[in-house]
Parts: structure tokens; C-alpha cells; sequence
């Protein structure tokens, strides 16, 4: 006799499950998605399409067929219920109705509290390249047009990837997660210039970073477009680094907020033509990192 309590469960999240857009995505990579169990068939390429149909009993006997350990139907009902309770916090934030308004989006609220301006361009983000074609396609061009479309979606419609990190990130205010995709510096308010020019250098290649801090090495032309478009948007930022050159404060040392001595000599290297009293500095070991010399 099955239990009770686990058939009731099975039943209720199969029901909910039935118009995911994930119902067809592998079980293996759902779980990989959760901080739960894994799935047992990591190999295997069934879905949840395959068993949302059944009833409990059938359920089990179809994992046991499939050589599924006896206890699988738990996980699969646990590996359901994560990845939807994963999307609640989105789906309750939503209003799940075309009368939905930007004037009482909790998102746009909460880039109001945090400063990062609405008009932010998506394409200055660090979203990859498949979440970025998506916004592309649906005309969304910055991050307050990213809130209003997230508001305007269906409870039904569970996205995945950057988009959801990106999403439940905004809607929580996890700063940390913020930083990962946008040029934010937890612990303070608005987007920073800095972090968005280590975020193109973060975004290239091994190679093309190798390339890059060779001496005498020109910036390709698809970098530089980017980092004067960046410089363009950020002149309130630029103007701020100027006046801290001026005053005798070393490039090198504006950068280092960016904590990450690979990547903060090529910045560096982008910033230093577009700055106003920046000299070029010599290499120098930990100690001129430490002191700015």
C-alpha cells in the first residue's frame, strides 16, 4: 500500500508541475539546480513529462522498471517541489494579470533602494550570451524594461538561467548575486564604472586577456567600443576618478576595489587613454599594490 502522505504529495505537485515550461527539461538537470538530492539517474535523460501523467503507484512501478533505488519517487517529488518553490518568491511577486503596472512593481522598487538606475543598458550587463539574445528578441533594452517585462509574465512561465538568478537577485536584494551580472558594489549604492570595465575584461577570453596585457598591445577595436560607450554613460563617474588623479591619487589605486589583481592591470590598460592627468605606471609587485605605488 502506498503512503498516503506521499501520494497526496505526488499528486499535488505533479498538478502543479503539468504547466512548467520545465517539464520537459532532464531531472538530472533540474536537481543540479537545487541544493537538494540528486538525481539518481544522472546519465538518463527522463523528464518530468515522463511521470506527471501517473498516478502514484504507477509512478513508482515506472521508476522501478527503470532501475530507479526504491525510494526515487521521494526525490523526484522533492526535485519538483524545489524547483517550484525555488520560482515562488518570483511568481509572488508577480500580479498575475495584464493590469500589472510599473507603478507597483516591487523590482523597480527595489532598484530605487538600491540606486541603480532603470535606464541601465542590458547590454552593459554580464547576462550570457543566450539570456542577452532573449532580451534581444523581446525588446528588452534596459534593466527597468527587464522589471516591467518580469512583472507582466505568466505565474505559468518559469525561466531559468541568468535570467531567473538575475530576477530572484532583484527581487530579494541579494547583493552579492547583483554584482555578478551588473557593475554593483555590494555594500553601496548605484552602478560604478569601474566594475563595469572589470566586468568586460572578466568577460574575455584567456587568450584575449593574454593578448591584451602584452606590452605595447593595441585594445581590439570591439573592446574599445565597448569601453568608450561605457565611458559615455558613466561621465559622473569618470568625472569623479579625474578629480582623484588630479589630486594625486594613483590609477592603479582606483581599481582596486575590483579585488582582483589578475584582471585590474588591464583595466587599467582601458581606463588610462580616456582618463584626463593619468600617467602610464610601471608594473610593480604587491608592494606598490598595497601602497599605490
Amino acid at each position: 500500500m502506498p503512503d498516503p502522505s506521499s501520494a497526496q504529495q505526488w499528486n499535488a505537485v505533479r498538478t502543479a508541475f503539468a504547466s512548467s515550461i520545465m517539464v520537459d527539461t532532464a531531472l538530472s538537470s533540474l536537481a543540479e539546480n537545487l541544493d537538494g538530492p540528486e538525481w539518481p539517474g544522472a546519465n538518463k535523460v527522463d523528464c518530468p513529462a515522463d511521470y506527471i501523467d501517473l498516478e502514484y503507484d504507477d509512478t513508482v512501478e515506472l521508476l522501478a522498471s527503470r532501475g530507479y533505488p526504491a525510494n526515487s519517487i521521494t526525490t523526484l517529488i522533492t526535485i519538483l517541489q524545489e524547483t517550484l518553490a525555488f520560482d515562488d518568491p518570483f511568481g509572488d511577486m508577480v500580479e498575475h494579470s495584464e493590469s500589472a503596472s510599473a507603478a507597483s512593481n516591487p523590482i523597480l522598487d527595489n532598484l530605487k533602494k538600491l540606486e541603480i538606475p532603470e535606464d541601465f543598458p542590458i547590454r552593459f550587463s554580464s547576462l550570457s550570451a543566450d539570456t542577452l539574445e532573449f532580451c534581444g528578441l523581446e525588446n528588452l533594452e534596459t534593466i527597468g524594461a527587464f522589471a516591467v517585462f518580469a512583472q507582466s509574465m505568466s505565474q505559468s512561465v518559469i525561466v531559468g538561467g541568468d535570467f531567473r538568478s538575475l530576477l530572484n537577485a532583484l527581487s530579494h536584494v541579494d547583493e552579492a548575486t547583483i554584482a555578478k551580472f551588473l557593475p554593483f558594489r555590494p555594500g553601496q549604492k548605484g552602478l560604478h564604472l569601474i566594475e563595469a570595465l572589470g566586468a568586460t575584461v572578466a568577460g574575455l577570453s584567456a587568450l584575449q586577456r593574454q593578448g591584451l596585457s602584452a606590452r605595447g598591445a593595441a585594445v581590439p577595436p570591439k573592446v574599445e567600443s565597448r569601453v568608450e560607450a561605457l565611458l559615455a554613460y558613466f561621465k559622473a563617474d569618470l568625472a569623479q576618478i579625474e578629480a582623484r588623479i588630479a589630486a594625486g591619487t594613483a590609477l592603479s589605486r582606483e581599481v582596486m576595489v575590483l579585488q582582483d589583481p589578475a584582471i585590474e592591470p588591464l583595466v587599467v590598460k582601458l581606463l588610462e587613454p580616456h582618463v584626463a592627468g593619468a600617467v602610464p605606471e610601471k608594473k610593480s609587485g604587491w608592494f606598490g599594490r598595497l601602497f599605490g605605488r
